[in-house]
């Protein structure tokens, strides 16, 4: 780990370079990009395409391994994980949709698109894990705006889908394929962890506010160009120029850096970050956390300790009154706030209400994002790009939003994260009834609606469990939360969504649910599957409101003071 000063460099050139990972982790959304071809020329029904959603859902968010791999590998060799995942996948995919390889098995398809985004799971693992821990201090803010970029992922691949591809599915899967790959092996050397700064960086407020006012540009800039390219048929000039303006505004979080290089503070703090921001003990003595908790002043006995934390052989008489001291315990079960391993944090019942919480708000959430093609097209909307480029800037806005919110009242009235989650699920149900009712000019509206809500599900989850269980093993408690996802798309999008689709475009077209493919046209189309999808988040809205009960002692103590503080050791 790279020892900095405050205010230097390499952890926003990590930021930085961070962002462009994180849009390309976002590779999963492009699903309705292409999901249509692949009903069209391979001949799927739609029951058959919800269950390759599945496997585009199962891919993204099983990342176990990733998060795994984090505590023991380097960010670069994650990234590189990834970028050969990529490759292989997609690779598989665009060979099949191209007709270069013709009559590919199912089963293959489907193993080729849980391997193509499932480097999504090592990208995000890969660059939210360092930067958590490289800011420390700011875990809120830093997740609004990696997933933020990350909700923006599906506008950016839109716009290059739709104007620089000119709408070609099997372009767009060489593009994934292809291009990457080509990102990772690039920037994977500059998202390096780093050992945090003592205290908090008086300019660090305004490059975070300069990040997200950037992120905010660029997501109107993503939503404008789309409707223009879908009202107006743009040159190819224009439309090359639309995506150069958009890399420019991607390159933005690393004007940071530069200008610390051209304008260097005068004055910096040597140091690390000490045991008072929390789980960053843990990220430097990995090793020997389990064994020691070294308090912040250190008595007479820690010079009879000698190097304790490097070594075992101590005698029993140094260990007994250094415990007499205070100035080292025995090994204990650590309190919330504290770090956890995974076999401790998985029997508290507040990890499995967060992950419940979590797997309504995304289960939900991603069934509409696996059909909103067919959505679109059942209430008589046949483009539907500018769908995904509002349902992308709106999980933007919620990510981003949720971010910055909810870092707002934890630090200033120490309010748990987990309010806002309960205020989204309440308004996702409304979203849902919208669906529902398919009344005339509401479906831009509750898309709107559920992209917002469904953003801020994934900014409040990250540093929630982080706060809750700490930074050590961090990307195994990030990427067990995310099966929430697939989970959710297994029973919502593939075996309800699906069948309730056939089931009716069947009665429509007088066809048998397993032959040729067909098309739904109406209401009833989804009607049963948004009404199962608001009573889900009914359940989910109280699961939060006890979830919230609990955790709300954690929070006056971990925020008693107006900034994240690891809660000591003799107050338990």
């Amino acid at each position: 780990m790279v020892s900095l000063k405050a205010g230097s460099r390499p952890p926003w050139v990590g930021l930085g370079a961070a962002v462009w990972l994180q849009i390309a982790s976002g590779n999963a959304y492009t699903f309705p990009l292409y999901s249509h071809s692949l009903k069209s020329v391979l001949g799927f029904n739609q029951h058959q395409l919800t269950i390759l959603g599945v496997a585009n859902d199962v891919g993204e968010n099983v990342g176990l391994l990733p998060g795994i791999a984090s505590n023991k590998f380097p960010p670069w060799l994650v990234l590189l994980i990834g970028g050969v995942a990529c490759f292989l996948g997609y690779g598989v995919l665009w060979l099949a949709v191209s007709g270069t390889v013709l009559s590919m098995p199912y089963w293959l398809l489907w193993a080729a698109l849980c391997v193509a985004t499932n480097s999504s799971a090592w990208l995000s693992t890969a660059v939210l894990v360092t930067n958590m821990r490289n800011f420390p201090l700011s875990r809120g803010t830093v997740a609004g705006i990696l997933k933020g970029y990350g909700g923006l992922s599906a506008a950016v691949f839109t716009e290059v889908y739709s104007v620089l591809l000119r709408n070609s599915s099997s372009k767009l899967l060489l593009f994934l394929a292809v291009g990457i790959p080509v990102l990772c092996f690039v920037l994977m050397y500059l998202v390096r962890p780093c050992t945090p700064a003592s205290g908090e960086d008086s300019a660090e407020h305004g490059h975070f506010l300069f990040i997200q006012a950037a992120s905010i540009v660029l997501g109107l800039y993503m939503l404008a160009t789309t409707i223009l390219d879908d009202v107006l048929s743009l040159s190819a000039p224009l439309a090359n120029a639309i995506v150069l303006i958009m890399i420019v505004l991607l390159m933005a979080p690393l004007v940071i850096p530069v200008k610390m290089t051209l304008y260097p503070a005068r004055a910096t703090i040597p140091g690390t970050l000490n045991q008072k921001v929390g789980s960053s003990d843990g990220l430097i003595q990995e090793d020997n956390a389990d064994k020691t908790e070294p308090l912040l002043m250190p008595s007479s006995s820690s010079t009879n300790l000698g190097s304790f934390n490097e070594s075992d052989n101590i005698s029993e008489v140094d260990m007994l009154l250094a415990e007499g001291e205070g100035a080292v315990k025995r090994k204990r079960r650590p309190k919330r706030g504290e770090d956890f391993k995974f076999s401790q944090a998985i029997i508290k019942a507040d990890f499995w209400l967060l992950f419940s919480v979590y797997f309504v708000g995304v289960g939900s959430g991603v069934t509409v994002i696996n059909n909103l093609a067919q959505i679109g097209i059942a209430q008589g909307l046949h483009d539907t790009t500018i769908l995904l480029s509002l349902f992308s800037f709106c999980n933007f806005v919620g990510r981003l939003g949720g971010g910055i919110v909810s870092e707002h009242f934890v630090r200033s009235k120490a309010i748990p994260r987990t309010v806002w989650m309960t205020y989204t699920q309440i308004i996702m149900i409304v979203a849902y009834l919208l669906f529902a009712s398919a009344i005339g000019g509401t479906l831009y509206a509750a898309i709107a609606l559920l992209g917002t809500c469904y953003g801020v599900q994934f900014s409040i989850m990250i540093p929630t469990v982080s706060e809750l269980f700490g930074l050590k093993h961090f990307g195994i408690f990030y990427n067990f939360m995310s099966l929430g996802n697939p989970l959710g798309a297994l029973l919502f999008s593939g075996l309800l969504a699906g069948y309730v689709y056939d089931n009716e475009a069947a009665k429509q077209q007088a066809l048998d649910i397993s032959g040729l493919s067909a098309s739904c046209l109406g209401p009833n189309c989804f009607r049963l599957t948004f009404l199962v999808l608001a009573a889900v988040c009914g359940i989910g809205t109280m699961l939060t409101i006890i979830l919230t009960y609990r955790i709300r002692p954690v929070y006056q103590m971990l925020y008693a003071g107006g900034s994240f503080r690891l809660p000591q050791s003799e107050n338990h």
